[in-house]
């Protein structure tokens, strides 16, 4: 599996404050970003895999609601994680 527990644990560490650090926006945003990330790659290899298509357009809009979030709360935040993750222009 592309995604195991310790996978998850170095993501989390990386952009969380600690390994277990599950919750935070940072996190949550980082865990999401890799599996868009995976599941582009499947799509441009699978183009007729229309459940994953689906799935794919479902996480970026999650992803994209904890960003306005986390834009709303605190915008230095936002500027760090969309800076460290290379999200936007």
């Amino acid at each position: 599996m592309y995604l195991d527990s310790a996978k998850k644990a170095e993501i989390f560490a990386e952009y969380g404050a600690s390994a277990t650090d599950t919750g935070s926006c940072e996190s949550q945003i980082a865990l999401l970003t890799f599996r868009i990330q995976h599941l582009t790659e499947h799509v441009k290899a699978n183009h007729k895999d229309y459940v994953t298509n689906r799935s794919l357009v479902k996480l970026v809009g999650q992803r994209r609601r904890f960003l306005s979030y986390l834009k709303r709360k605190d915008i230095e935040r936002y500027r760090a994680i969309v800076k460290k993750l290379g999200l936007r222009k």
